[in-house]
């Protein structure tokens, strides 16, 4: 319902645009062995994003992640240089061919009575492949102003195409990557945030 409702507003033009001033994204990978000590993060930054409003109703979010911009920050500075090229590569995120990924928030469902106020719905586009995600997350709305807290989810790497092409190395990673973000249209502090109202 929500997203018939997102593609009859985007034929025409919104009546307020919110843009994200400020974001935090970030990724986990993982060897076979799920552990700290076989694990790795990093970021990746937004290049841009923002919330669309009918009127006082959030309709829908629209985001771009610039993936050139993806870094592994758990390891030293000769590790990470090649980690982080390793990534870029076209063994997994292929970021010359791919230099972008999207995701799309098409649906915000109120929770109640737990650790996160909502569960957001939406499409993500990594390597020209998209899916439809959910994720729990904290989300609070006061007019125009939007904050989005992720909780740490999950996506299949396989699902978009993100792995060695031939190699026993793809063997030893899980195919679950994790993801965390952070998203808001202005910095709020704790009391003036109001959460997502059920419609």
């Amino acid at each position: 319902m929500c997203a018939s409702i997102s593609f009859v507003f985007a034929q025409r033009k919104f009546d307020k645009v919110s843009k994200v001033t400020s974001s935090e994204v970030r990724w986990w990978g993982y060897k076979v062995v799920k552990t700290e000590a076989s694990s790795h993060s990093g970021t990746v930054k937004l290049k841009s994003g923002k919330f669309n409003f009918d009127k006082t109703v959030l309709v829908d979010g629209e985001f771009v992640i610039d993936m050139r911009s993806l870094m592994a920050g758990d390891v030293s500075d000769e590790d990470m240089i090649k980690l982080t090229n390793d990534l870029k590569s076209t063994n997994f995120f292929e970021v010359k061919k791919f230099p972008i990924a999207k995701f799309h928030l098409t649906k915000i469902i109120p929770l109640a009575n737990s650790q996160y106020n909502s569960t957001v719905y939406g499409d993500v586009t990594i390597k020209g492949v998209r899916k439809t995600i959910t994720f729990p997350a904290n989300v609070y709305v006061t007019q125009f102003t939007v904050v989005v807290e992720s909780a740490k989810f999950s996506l299949n790497r396989r699902d978009f195409k993100v792995f060695y092409q031939s190699s026993l190395k793809d063997y030893f990673i899980k195919d679950e990557m994790d993801i965390q973000f952070k998203v808001s249209t202005e910095k709020l502090d704790n009391e003036n945030r109001v959460p997502v109202k059920k419609k």
